[in-house]
């Protein structure tokens, strides 16, 4: 099963294709996840990284937790489970 990855503090102009980038020097990403402001069609700041290997989500999260990207730093840990 996936690790799902949270990924915040992302500026308003970052894209999918730049965290799946970055996200795949750690590792395998199988999915990002941005999430969109449907009023306004920019990210509302934050994703979710899907990775298959715990290691590479270690690494991703060692790697990326207080990576400076787009002058925002980033805050990157493992995405708390689904409520609902």
């Amino acid at each position: 099963m996936d690790v799902r990855i949270y990924v915040g503090n992302l500026a308003k102009s970052t894209t999918q294709a730049e965290i799946n980038t970055l996200f795949a020097t750690a590792g395998t990403v199988t999915s990002v996840d941005l999430v969109m402001d449907k009023g306004t069609g920019l990210s509302k700041g934050f994703a979710f990284v899907s990775m298959p290997e715990q290691a590479d989500a270690d690494k991703a999260i060692s790697m990326f937790n207080a990576y400076s990207l787009a002058d925002n730093t980033l805050k990157v840990n493992v995405a708390k489970p689904r409520i609902g």
